[in-house]
């Protein structure tokens, strides 16, 4: 497909979620691919302009983060105006955009995440932690980027945790803590690219917002340092984790390795950050694909 097949592509960032700052960023970055590649694309900010505007373009590059974006909602919106799409579907990205369902959906199909636990204000928190252990990881269920995220270390810091997370969701899981190394692996075209391993400086405890994207000594190791069996092993169970939720197009699968080998998935990103500190763009020029090629190439599986 050349690049005027495309037509006129509206590049979706910014919104009103929490992660609107890393969208902005990860949109300007694709909006400038995209416009360098000699593709007619323009920026569209559902925050500042009419949904319904959408229509007059032929498709959409959308590079929203979080909730408004990435939930399937606005999915929904496009098929209703008739606008095809990049990445997943409506039943997909709501499934990953929810922890919770998310993590039910792996366990019934078999698959390993650790175990968990939904926390609300009426939780028996102790018998949390007797039936989890400590340390634990609390998250809410709808934010990435880390947002609302806390390692809890003593059984006193759970409650506390819970209501730190509460600010930015009605819904709340505190997961078994995995002590080892911590992995992504991107999917592009129903296939993994080389895996990622993330080393956050000690100083973070984990990777963290503050990790995520404003360090500068988080060290991002590809190669992974797994075997070549360990690799295509967690590549296979990433992929078949990806599209156990339904997700096709292009995202990513965070998953950890714990000392004894195994290998547990954690969460799926329906739409992963393209900022220079972003994962997406590394795992490409791992492949050999530059972001133009990788942006393209996204455009071009655009949901019909």
């Amino acid at each position: 497909m050349s690049q005027q097949d495309f037509g006129r592509v509206a590049v979706l960032f910014g919104g009103t979620s929490a992660e609107r700052e890393i969208s902005l960023k990860s949109g300007q970055a694709v909006l400038q691919a995209l416009q360098q590649a000699g593709v007619n694309a323009q920026a569209f900010d559902p925050a500042e302009q009419n949904i319904g505007d959408i229509k007059a373009y032929d498709r959409a590059f959308i590079v929203l983060h979080g909730r408004g974006g990435e939930d399937g909602t606005m999915q929904g919106a496009l098929e209703l105006l008739g606008v095809p799409y990049t990445g997943s579907g409506v039943l997909a990205s709501a499934l990953g955009m929810d922890k919770t369902r998310t993590k039910q959906l792996w366990l019934g199909c078999g698959l390993p995440t650790p175990a968990y636990a939904r926390l609300t204000a009426n939780t028996d928190f102790a018998q949390v932690i007797a039936e989890l252990g400590l340390p634990l990881m609390v998250k809410p269920a709808h934010e990435g980027s880390s947002i609302g995220m806390r390692k809890v270390e003593k059984a006193e810091d759970l409650q506390p945790a819970y209501e730190f997370a509460a600010k930015y969701d009605s819904e709340i899981i505190a997961e078994k803590w995995v002590t080892g190394k911590e992995y992504t692996i991107v999917i592009l075209c129903d296939k993994a690219l080389p895996i990622i391993r993330l080393q956050p400086h000690q100083s973070h405890g984990f990777y963290d917002f503050e990790a995520k994207y404003n360090a500068n000594d988080t060290q991002y190791l590809c190669p992974c340092g797994l075997s070549d069996e360990d690799e295509q092993a967690l590549q296979a169970l990433a992929v078949r984790a990806f599209n156990m939720v339904g997700a096709t197009g292009w995202g990513r699968i965070d998953a950890m390795r714990d000392e004894q080998g195994n290998f547990w998935l954690l969460e799926v990103n329906t739409v992963p950050g393209m900022t220079d500190h972003s994962l997406v763009p590394m795992a490409a020029k791992a492949a050999g694909l530059s972001f133009e090629q990788l942006v393209l190439t996204i455009l071009a599986q655009t949901n019909k």
